[in-house]
């Protein structure tokens, strides 16, 4: 029968392997925990987007609708009313939703973070979020993005106009409504509904 002396080491070393697992454990999940916390502002961001995206398509319905069935007269009065409730609602839902993706994202995504990321690895993600040149470069993202939109836009509009112009008067045929008369040379573009 082994005595207690030798059952008592490989125990032991049992015991710390065990609380090391539970501290890499926790260690990770606290590392888990604040890089959610610095992508917070990314999480509030996905959340006005999905909070603001019926709005958005019931605003451009309705401003389909002001085009063709508004008295002209009537047009702005109404679209400042309309305005007026969609920011309402934005006003309304938009917080609580992000409060919500807030709630959620070290339910649904901590596990992930922790499944694909090794403890080094997120230290070295937070250490580079926490860095001054990520800061300046999450500072840089919107003017480099507007600078792409704008060129895109630019680039392709002249391919991608008429293509425009095609399906709004396709649309307003399926809706059973008049054509758009046709446009003379040099004029504006078709424009979309602004945010």
């Amino acid at each position: 029968m082994p005595s207690l002396r030798l059952l008592a080491a490989p125990l032991l070393a049992l015991a710390a392997l065990s609380v090391s697992l539970s501290a890499t454990a926790q260690s990770k999940k606290e590392l888990v925990q604040k890089l959610l916390q610095l992508q917070q502002p990314g999480i509030e961001s996905i959340a006005r987007t999905v909070a603001q995206r019926p709005a958005i398509a019931l605003m451009q319905d309705a401003a389909q609708v002001l085009q063709t069935q508004v008295p002209a007269d009537k047009r702005q009065e109404v679209a400042k009313t309309i305005e007026g409730d969609l920011k309402k609602y934005a006003d309304d839902v938009v917080p609580t939703v992000q409060k919500r993706a807030v709630a959620l994202a070290p339910v649904k995504l901590g596990p992930v973070l922790e499944e694909k990321f090794t403890e080094d690895e997120l230290k070295q993600v937070i250490a580079w979020l926490e860095s001054p040149v990520s800061k300046k470069y999450q500072q840089v993202v919107p003017e480099l993005e507007s600078t792409l939109a704008q060129a895109l836009v630019d680039d392709t509009r002249s391919s991608v106009e008429p293509k425009l112009k095609q399906l709004q008067q396709t649309i307003r045929k399926r809706l059973g409504l008049p054509p758009l008369p046709a446009a003379p040379a040099g004029s504006a573009p078709v424009s979309l509904p602004k945010k």
